[in-house]
């Protein structure tokens, strides 16, 4: 499965056919809350994220989620991934427990995704 990273707009139709090409109704992405840039596609979030930290990422930075394009926007993200469990910066769980990360992730893909 490709894995792009998005640095410039993407459109929710491209989206879409990256969901299709993966999971069906769901895709994987990265985000790197910091560079505001995002990785998706691939069959497990730690591809992505290595993917990310090729190009200059920092682990930190790296929050993983999964987005259904055909959801409404309210159900649009899911944020949870086997790499956001980080219990040394207080995430013990797959799901991303901090509200400002999970904001964050949030503008960013508002901003990626169109």
């Amino acid at each position: 499965m490709e894995i792009k990273v998005i640095k410039e707009k993407i459109s929710k139709d491209e989206v879409k056919k990256l969901a299709e090409a993966s999971f069906g109704d769901m895709v994987k992405i990265v985000i790197d809350i910091k560079r505001e840039i995002m990785a998706i596609g691939g069959e497990m979030h730690a591809d992505a994220e290595n993917l990310l930290l090729q190009d200059g990422s920092k682990q930190d930075d790296l929050w993983g989620a999964n987005l259904y394009p055909d959801l409404p926007a309210e159900d649009f993200i899911e944020y949870k991934s086997l790499i956001n469990i980080r219990p040394r910066v207080g995430n013990r769980l797959m799901e991303i427990g901090n509200e400002e990360i999970k904001e964050k992730i949030k503008k960013i893909i508002n901003k990626l995704v169109v």
